[in-house]
């Protein structure tokens, strides 16, 4: 097994909420200099930067999982990473079919720009990107497995767009086996309260809009290879105890 250290959830300022700073090729840039092994550009409901983040980490030695935050009816926000492009671009134009065609208002939220592999501008997302789409939680997980991805829920203690937040429960069907706690030092008392955590992998990204708050290395996640399939099997896989 090799550990990576990682930061599985970064915005791009493809994001209304991200910072115009946050281009594909200085993401990957400040993860290289940091010391970061594997990381995911998850924009809101879109895959669009994900080629320009893939091409960036190629010239920077730092392994990139093509991926997106989705943002589900029940408004629960969702990381959902792919092994291959192709399939994360896939599922970006199912999610666009998805999303509801309400204008972005730059003003109000912010610019929604798509940058090239030269990490130039080549386009802006005419639609807000942070509305809710009317995929639902219920099936999010067998809809992302159809285009061989991972599913697990963001930020589970959070008080706002969190899957315990905006349901009041973890649904016991579900079939995540990955979770993202924001704070660790709630985790004791999030898995006394929902005991589907005991056999959930917990991790911990930063969800970072801007440069300075992409996590510095720390949290490793053990992999077979380093490989964004080998992620995506890591975390479709509950952890072992010894």
């Amino acid at each position: 097994m090799i550990n990576l250290s990682y930061d599985l959830h970064l915005h791009s300022c493809l994001s209304p909420c991200g910072d115009n700073d946050m281009t594909p090729a200085n993401i990957v840039g400040m993860a290289a200099i940091l010391g970061l092994d594997v990381i995911a550009v998850t924009d809101h409901n879109s895959c669009k930067n994900c080629p320009a983040v893939l091409a960036a980490a190629k010239e920077y030695g730092v392994l990139a999982v093509p991926g997106m935050e989705i943002n589900t009816s029940e408004e629960v926000h969702a990381v959902c990473l792919f092994p291959r492009l192709e399939a994360a671009m896939d599922f970006d134009r199912l999610v666009e079919e998805k999303l509801m065609a309400f204008p972005n208002k730059e003003e109000i939220f912010g610019q929604q720009l798509i940058y090239d592999s030269d990490d130039h501008i080549c386009g802006k997302f005419p639609n807000l990107l942070i509305n809710a789409t009317e995929i639902s939680f219920d099936g999010l997980w067998e809809l992302v497995r159809t285009f061989d991805g991972v599913m697990f829920p963001a930020h589970v203690d959070k008080t706002a767009n969190s899957l315990i937040a905006n349901l009041g429960f973890i649904p016991p069907d579900s079939q995540f086996v990955t979770a993202e706690v924001k704070d660790l030092k709630k985790l004791h008392g999030l898995k006394k309260d929902h005991p589907y955590l005991e056999g959930c992998r917990i991790i911990s990204n930063s969800d970072a809009h801007y440069l300075e708050h992409i996590h510095e290395p720390g949290l490793t996640l053990p992999v077979e290879e380093k490989t964004a399939e080998g992620v995506v099997r890591a975390l479709l896989n509950p952890p072992v105890y010894k």
